[in-house]
């Protein structure tokens, strides 16, 4: 039975992403060190593409390479429940839902700071616009709502 070798530009294209990413995937051990053939040209097999997808794709949804390093552990390791892989995706859902929440008031308290700054505009020298003005005024420093 043969099975079906993939060149990296062949697997970088089926999976979405670009050469210069397979290769640092494979850099930091998230995809196995490709076989190579006598002239050095890498060849990928079907399960390097399907874990090239899996790593892209979570990429897509916004997980950190630690975290897809994480779930592949997990997988590699074959025996552990799959609630395990869920979990960790929950994990994931709720940070993105908390960031979400703090965007959500980034958003409300800027659109009042443009609103306010808009609304006082009368199309006077930048060194008197009310936008600075209001962002340079120490005592009224919002929480802080997103790192530096």
């Amino acid at each position: 039975m043969q099975t079906t070798q993939y060149s990296i530009g062949e697997m970088a294209s089926l999976a979405g992403c670009n050469v210069p990413t397979v290769r640092y995937y494979e850099q930091i051990g998230l995809i196995p060190v490709a076989e190579r053939s006598m002239n050095g040209r890498r060849h990928y097999q079907e399960s390097d593409l399907k874990r090239l997808t899996f790593i892209k794709r979570c990429r897509n949804f916004g997980f950190p390479i630690e975290q897809i390093k994480s779930l592949l552990a997990v997988f590699d390791d074959g025996d552990r429940p799959c609630n395990v892989v869920v979990d960790m995706a929950q994990t994931h859902l709720d940070s993105v839902r908390s960031k979400l929440l703090e965007l959500q008031r980034l958003e409300a308290n800027l659109a009042a700071l443009v609103g306010k700054s808009r609304s006082s505009c009368n199309c006077h020298a930048a060194r008197d616009c009310k936008f600075i003005e209001d962002l340079s005024l120490v005592q009224s420093l919002p929480p802080k709502m997103l790192p530096d």
